[in-house]
């Protein structure tokens, strides 16, 4: 039956019908809201990112501040902004920085520092330098020369409470200029140093723990016996602090000395050549600066580090002879007699009848102290060296 022939009640009049709105009109307002949705979006983004930007430049500017507090002054040829929409990107064209705390006062200069910060992370700076930087006198030529592959640095916190720090150098090389032209100081393949808050607050009783990490380096400028390569890994927990606000290193050690703290070396492993040793200890300061206390060591390659310290079959070291010597005659009387008449040849073996024979990564070694006293270094019997003063 069609529409026309259906039977309706009296007086029925069917609706009249309308066609649907055309889908042009709702897909036009779908497209409207969207763009609306995008522009505020973008506009909250952008918000956002000079917020970032400002908040990195005040938190820098922060860091400026407290380093000028302990005389370390920081400065730019020319700075700019940028790394919109995702990053907050300042570079300082031709840093420089003046050591006004140290006698004479230093004068470091480098050509170019990159700091970058996440926009949604503004207190975590990421920093890229670009060498040479050079080290003079203020008003003088530079007479420390320092380059880099690698030279990238982290500092995560904020002025007031800093968190962490980290340093890394890659290929990095460090000569100290003269008439004769340049004297190699540092080399190394790599050289990582990362600080944190362990314990406590910058303001009441830090603990700082720090880890040092070399690959492939050469230091003879710190001491003889690390001009062959060397990797080393040591971590230590600096305990004593009365805080950690701006001031020179030298009078934070003077605090933790009169506070009585101590430098625990939590771990240390060091390897040079055929010589491996690892240890832990504890270290204080004494009123004049300088080291005190005893690291236990393990180490396997003695006999090559005894040639590197001159005591072999050709250069006996004769202070480190007569010291063993005296030892060994403390232990059995007349020993010490045999260890004289044939030095070069016996001194590693009378180490080890002193030491502790074990075994370190699978190879024959022995355990034995590292003795610091008044900055001496002993290992067992025989001085190794002289540390500096830290105040």
């Amino acid at each position: 039956m069609s529409y026309r022939d259906r039977e309706f009640p009296p007086g029925y009049r069917p609706a009249p019908h309308f066609p649907p709105p055309p889908a042009r009109r709702s897909r036009a307002w779908k497209y409207i809201l969207l763009l609306v949705v995008v522009l505020a979006l973008t506009g909250s983004w952008i918000g956002l990112w000079y917020y970032a930007a400002e908040t990195t430049e005040e938190t820098i500017a922060g860091w400026r501040a407290r380093e000028a507090k302990v005389g370390r002054i920081h400065s730019c040829g020319t700075q700019s902004i940028g790394g919109f929409p995702f990053r907050i990107e300042v570079r300082c064209d031709r840093a420089g920085l003046q050591l006004n705390g140290t006698e004479p006062p230093l004068e470091l200069k480098t050509a170019d520092i990159l700091i970058a910060a996440q926009i949604y992370q503004p207190t975590l700076l990421i920093g890229e330098f670009t060498g040479p930087l050079t080290i003079a006198e203020r008003g003088r030529p530079p007479n420390i020369v320092a380059n880099w592959g690698l030279g990238q640095t982290s500092v995560r916190g904020s002025p007031k409470a800093p968190e962490r720090v980290s340093i890394v150098l890659g290929d990095a090389t460090l000569d100290r200029m003269g008439a004769a032209g340049a004297e190699a100081m540092v080399k190394a393949k790599r050289i990582e140093l990362h600080g944190r808050m362990a314990e406590g607050s910058a303001a009441d009783n830090p603990a700082i723990e720090f880890v040092l990490r070399l690959a492939a380096a050469s230091l003879p400028a710190v001491h003889p016996l690390a001009t062959a390569p060397i990797d080393a890994d040591v971590t230590a927990m600096l305990r004593g602090l009365k805080d950690f606000s701006p001031k020179p290193w030298p009078v934070r050690f003077r605090e933790m000395q009169a506070a009585g703290g101590r430098i625990d070396v939590t771990q240390a492993r060091i390897a040079q050549g055929e010589t491996i040793a690892v240890g832990k200890g504890a270290l204080t300061l004494n009123a004049r600066g300088r080291l005190e206390g005893q690291l236990r060591l393990t180490v396997s390659g003695l006999q090559p580090f005894l040639n590197t310290l001159g005591v072999g079959r050709n250069a006996p070291a004769a202070p480190a002879v007569d010291k063993l010597a005296g030892a060994l005659d403390r232990l059995a009387p007349g020993l010490g007699g045999i260890a004289r008449q044939h030095a070069g040849a016996t001194i590693a073996a009378g180490i080890g009848m002193l030491g502790e024979q074990t075994i370190l990564e699978g190879k024959p070694a022995v355990a034995l102290p590292l003795r610091f006293s008044d900055g001496a270094m002993y290992l067992g019997p025989i001085p190794i060296g002289q540390t500096p003063p830290l105040f």
